[in-house]
């Protein structure tokens, strides 16, 4: 998982010393729930649900990955997952002009204005997920 972290083009970490192995298995253990692509035996993508803020606290593909719909296959089981286990909204959010931002939107996934990061900021209803499926 860490490779693909770090192999990301955008969502780069400005200082990545600050998310370690015992960072993310930390998330998962206490706060979270994970889903991981492999293809070939190795890891190309992974996600990480904060049930706790109500956050997709992480949601990466290594980028020589290109087969599309990766993204798709990690997000929304864990989504489900999310509105199950933790109901109320879920709050992901993605740095303006990525592709990630381009995702959400394409998914309908109403904004909410910026964070404290100047990420756009999106919300999504466990009632609207339901009918989205």
């Amino acid at each position: 998982m860490m490779a693909v972290r770090m192999a990301v083009h955008e969502n780069r970490l400005s200082r990545p010393e600050l998310v370690t192995p015992a960072n993310c298995l930390g998330y998962i253990a206490r706060r979270g729930k994970d889903r991981v692509a492999e293809a070939t035996g190795r890891v190309v993508g992974f996600a990480i649900a904060d049930l706790v803020g109500h956050n997709i606290w992480a949601l990466l593909r290594d980028p020589e990955s290109e087969k599309p719909g990766i993204g798709r296959a990690l997000r929304d089981p864990l989504l489900g997952c999310s509105f199950t286990q933790a109901p109320g909204n879920v709050w992901p959010s993605a740095g303006p002009g990525t592709r990630a931002e381009g995702c959400y939107r394409r998914a309908e996934w109403p904004e909410t204005g910026l964070n404290k990061s100047g990420a756009v900021r999106f919300g999504m209803s466990a009632e609207k997920w339901a009918r989205k499926q």
